[in-house]
């Protein structure tokens, strides 16, 4: 089985996601059509997710559409999926969110929405997503441009749902993502797990010079909180990655490492065979045993979130 690592490759004879590259977040037009079609489209038997407890929408964003997933009342949480797409385990964790008290907003950013993540999913969707032009997977790339998508899409769910402001979790090739829409002021609460861009460089952060003085900025001017978390021996998010994210934040980066033998033995086929180590803190590698690690870690992302967003709430 290839590793993601080898899965760059030459560009040519790869699709690209359609609907082009969103602009600057300044300059969105916002636009929100309900969808009927079905999310089972294909996938492994048995263990797909449906999706039929979220409502199915088109948000449209400076000329860019995308699918979202919406549930739940209260105030809102952008969660973005990881590889290879919204897994079982990725619904699962937004359900959670959801029984939080909040309402969770989950872009459909790649792959097939509600399929079990099987070992091919490396090429049908990590390739194509390394060499999309809305993608910065390797080293020198700069902020990925979905990044401003995703900006715009905090503001609708802020428009929508109220609050002091908005959520943002992030998770493996989306990780950073939620540090990147801190640049909108509706992001009061980023959460960071498992960040794996750039995939060539272990101590690299997937932003631009400009982004990253201007995330620092933001961050020391709000006196916002960054929560992260990865696995000890986690070879897509080392102790290198942290150590840049805590010379760019400060104090404000909170960065909370697992022991690696911790993390569910039996993941699904992606992560055991093509992931090949202990990643997903909150998802494919978390034990739903009451008292666990991997528990208490979305324990402390929930309660991270609701202070935020619901202060007073608890």
């Amino acid at each position: 089985m290839r590793s993601l690592r080898e899965v760059r490759g030459p560009s040519g004879g790869i699709p690209r996601r359609s609907g082009g590259i969103a602009g600057s977040p300044g300059s969105q037009g916002v636009a929100i059509l309900p969808v009927m079609t079905s999310t089972r489209e294909r996938g492994g038997p048995g263990g797909d997710d449906p999706l039929e407890d979220f409502e199915r929408r088109e948000v449209e964003v400076a000329g860019v559409r995308k699918r979202v997933y919406v549930s739940g009342d209260g105030p809102a949480v952008v969660l973005m999926p990881e590889m290879p797409g919204i897994s079982p385990d990725v619904a699962r964790f937004a359900r959670w969110i959801r029984e939080a008290g909040l309402s969770v907003y989950v872009p459909s950013l790649f792959g097939v929405d509600g399929a079990r993540p099987l070992a091919g999913a490396a090429e049908t969707v990590v390739r194509r997503a390394c060499v999309s032009a809305e993608f910065r997977a390797f080293a020198g790339g700069g902020t990925s441009p979905v990044a401003g998508w995703l900006r715009g899409l905090a503001r609708v769910a802020h428009a929508e749902r109220g609050g002091p402001g908005v959520g943002a979790v992030g998770l493996c090739f989306t990780g950073n993502f939620a540090l990147s829409m801190a640049l909108e002021p509706a992001v009061v609460a980023p959460v960071v797990n498992h960040p794996s861009l750039p995939l060539d460089d272990p101590a690299g952060l997937e932003l631009s010079e400009e982004d990253a003085a201007a995330v620092a900025g933001r961050v020391r001017r709000d006196g916002l909180k960054v929560l992260a978390y990865r696995f000890e021996d986690d070879r897509w998010c080392t102790g290198q990655r942290f150590a840049a994210y805590r010379a760019l934040l400060g104090d404000a980066f909170d960065g909370r490492v697992l022991p690696s033998g911790v993390a569910n033995p039996d993941p699904p086929p992606f992560f055991r065979e093509v992931v090949g180590c202990a990643h997903s803190v909150v998802t494919a590698h978390l034990v739903d045993v009451a008292g666990h690690p991997t528990v208490r870690a979305r324990d402390e992302i929930l309660a991270f979130l609701t202070e935020r967003l619901r202060p007073g709430a608890g």
